[in-house]
């Protein structure tokens, strides 16, 4: 299968600064990364399988666009990902969530990535099906005849009238013949209703069969909990399906009936096939917070099991095979990407095997007042052209200065200068404590222009940025 991603790390760079302002190191690091891993695939002979990824460890702190990065890749590669949080996981033995299940999340994206791509390949197909089947609903089918006799009653009538039957027989199918031309054409007249919409709020009864909803947990080995077991695919063909018969709307039958196609149409083993081989293969597995589990003095403090959690997620880095409910993943190949502020802890703090499976490091920088100007108007989802689009949706146009702009990023750099350092979500806070009142009072009729000057941000926010108790509540 070609590989569904052939970016240069120069381009996947170039991508990636549509929507992260700065660091550089960081989308070289991720861009090699990426690269590699269409290198690999070309790659025939067998040492295909001993080149494994090279993980990466993102160190920075908060919002300065560690988890941004990764999950802008994986859009990229196409690749499955999962963002999951260190500090969740408990070592086998405490009550907690087992790193193994980070392995299933990304099994279970990987499925679901696959099954919408190839949905779109039979929606055609069903919704000529769907279709079909509306028109029958709308007109239904004659009863069908009875079943005919072991022996011809006919045969038992003296010679007139049975000529007579035969009369009788011949214009009933001339009948026949006209009823069904009359049908054909009333149910032409009512497919062109329906693809006009015309018929989408008229009721029609429906029989569907009724989807498995008998899921049940099995207690067994650690982590086996999570692989949900379905009575319904566990029997198969034992249970048999019953049909529920409901009363909808064209409109709501039409998406009921059309999900039953797709999966007529689809071949979830093939699904499953390739979504568990982009797993192993592709899978992007994106790991924050890990700092949290890094202890500065191992065995203190309230959590004395983050070295434990260490060492049960080293195995699933260094390659280890797991258990879904799919099927068997090995995790030789899935790229990890670490990220952590180690504000306190730092990377040396992590047992040696683990510092061992993250060979790059890049350090994010923190952003400043020119950065925040940059987040603020240059990126393909700025800030600003989020509140235009909101407002314009309620016919109001959104100006901002340049000034102004730059008075805002200044705010956003004080505050995290004085309280806690928030990086780029600062500016959330500020914008939004910035427009309140302008968000408040439209839709208004005499409110249709609104420009953002640089007195107006002072007014807004000079309170707040001056009271540090008040700020650390509110921004």
């Amino acid at each position: 299968m070609k590989p569904i991603f052939e970016l240069t790390p120069r381009q996947i760079v170039r991508a990636l600064n549509s929507y992260i302002i700065g660091q550089d190191n960081a989308k070289k690091a991720v861009g090699i990364a990426l690269r590699n891993r269409w290198r690999r695939y070309r790659i025939e002979d067998e040492i295909r399988e001993e080149i494994i990824p090279n993980n990466i460890l993102m160190i920075g702190p908060t919002g300065v666009g560690k988890s941004e990065i990764a999950r802008r890749l994986a859009q990229l590669a196409g690749a499955p990902f999962v963002k999951v949080e260190a500090s969740k996981f408990t070592e086998v033995g405490y009550v907690g969530r087992d790193v193994e299940s980070m392995v299933r999340d990304l099994a279970e994206m990987a499925v679901a990535q696959v099954r919408a791509e190839w949905i779109e390949e039979v929606e055609d197909d069903a919704a000529r099906q769907t279709e079909e089947r509306l028109l029958d609903f709308l007109l239904p089918l004659p009863p069908k005849p009875r079943a005919k006799r072991s022996f011809a009653l006919e045969d038992l009538l003296p010679p007139e009238l049975k000529n007579r039957t035969n009369a009788d027989e011949s214009k009933v199918g001339e009948e026949s013949s006209e009823y069904l031309e009359r049908r054909n054409r009333t149910r032409e007249k009512l497919r062109e209703r329906l693809r006009d919409g015309k018929l989408d709020n008229h009721k029609v009864d429906i029989k569907l069969p009724e989807r498995g909803t008998g899921m049940m947990q099995v207690f067994g080995p650690a982590g086996m909990e999570e692989m949900g077991i379905n009575i319904q695919e566990l029997f198969g063909g034992m249970l048999p399906k019953r049909n529920k018969p409901r009363t909808v709307t064209v409109s709501d039958a039409r998406r009921l009936i059309t999900a039953e196609e797709v999966d007529k149409l689809l071949d979830m083993d093939a699904v499953v096939t390739e979504a568990l081989r982009r797993t192993e293969q592709l899978g992007i597995i994106f790991l924050d917070e890990i700092d949290k589990i890094a202890a500065s003095e191992p065995g203190h403090g309230p959590d004395v099991s983050r070295e434990g959690v260490q060492r049960d997620i080293l195995p699933v880095i260094e390659g280890t095979r797991i258990a879904t409910k799919y099927g068997p993943v090995r995790t030789d190949h899935i790229l990890f990407i670490a990220a952590g502020a180690f504000h306190v802890a730092k990377p040396s703090d992590m047992i040696p095997e683990l510092q061992g499976r993250f060979p790059i490091r890049v350090e994010l920088d923190a952003l400043e007042t020119n950065d925040f100007i940059r987040i603020l108007t240059e990126p393909k989802n700025a800030l600003i052209k989020q509140y235009t689009a909101l407002l314009a949706a309620e016919g109001v146009e959104l100006q901002f200065d340049k000034s102004a702009i730059r008075e805002v990023a200044q705010f956003a750099a004080k505050i995290n200068e004085r309280t806690e350092n928030i990086g780029a979500r600062r500016l959330h806070t500020v914008m939004t404590t910035l427009l309140e009142e302008i968000l408040f009072k439209v839709p208004s009729k005499t409110i249709s222009e609104v420009k953002v000057t640089r007195k107006m941000v002072r007014e807004r926010l000079a309170d707040l940025a001056e009271d540090e108790d008040l700020s650390r509540y509110i921004l």
